[in-house]
């Protein structure tokens, strides 16, 4: 009788694996980082040094994490078969939406680093969101360029630089309200996010300033 091939065993989850699922896990169960790394580390039976060999402090966790946050939420709104049509605006607010819907899927440990964040530093950007926000800026600094090549977005070069880390205020805006929000499924989060989007687009949009702006080049240039 032939001898059918048996599956191979799964793979172990490496140290940084597991030493992240066991700091989130933490974090969902106590509301709190655990109070050293040694505590944490003592009960995955590693070695402490082994924490040290690929994070540097708990804060580097949470960075990781938010940053896998933005990445999904930027690669499954890509996938989306409508995205290669969408404009600027509509790539944005997929993107926020997108977020949303992973941030709920994590609600407790969301919250939880956004109020932690919000205590420690408030008004402030904490340094646990330092990569999603790099990466966030790199992607709205693309589809801005995309809005100035249809016309989306007006050409400003004395000001458009800044773009990026002005959409990255409303993104916190958008996270605070996240925290704070009571309301059923995050509704009015929803709705804020609709709101903020259409009036920054119709800011970076051509409009009545440059129209001005134009006619004044008229008159110069005359």
């Amino acid at each position: 009788m032939e001898q059918q091939p048996t599956a191979a065993p799964a793979a172990e989850p490496s140290p940084k694996a597991r030493i992240k699922q066991a700091y989130l896990e933490y974090v969902l169960r106590k509301g709190t980082p655990p109070a050293s790394v040694y505590k944490l580390t003592r009960k995955l039976g590693l070695p402490e040094q082994e924490f040290y060999r690929v994070y540097a402090n708990f804060d580097a966790i949470d960075r990781e994490l938010w940053a896998d946050f933005g990445r999904e939420a930027r690669a499954t709104a890509e996938r989306e078969p409508v995205w290669a049509q969408y404009g600027s605006r509509e790539k944005l607010l997929s993107f926020y939406y997108t977020l949303l819907e992973i941030l709920k899927r994590n609600r407790s440990y969301a919250l939880q680093a956004l109020r932690r964040s919000l205590h420690r530093m408030p008004g402030l950007t904490s340094r646990v969101l330092d990569d999603f926000r790099q990466e966030f800026e790199v992607f709205v600094d693309e589809i801005l360029r995309d809005g100035r090549r249809t016309e989306e977005v007006a050409s400003r070069p004395l000001v458009q630089e800044q773009y990026p880390r002005a959409f990255w205020q409303q993104l916190l805006f958008v996270l605070g309200y996240f925290a704070k929000d009571d309301t059923v499924d995050f509704e009015r989060t929803d709705a804020a996010v609709e709101k903020a989007v259409t009036l920054s687009f119709d800011l970076i949009g051509r409009n009545s300033f440059d129209s001005a702006l134009d006619f004044v080049r008229f008159l110069v240039q005359k």
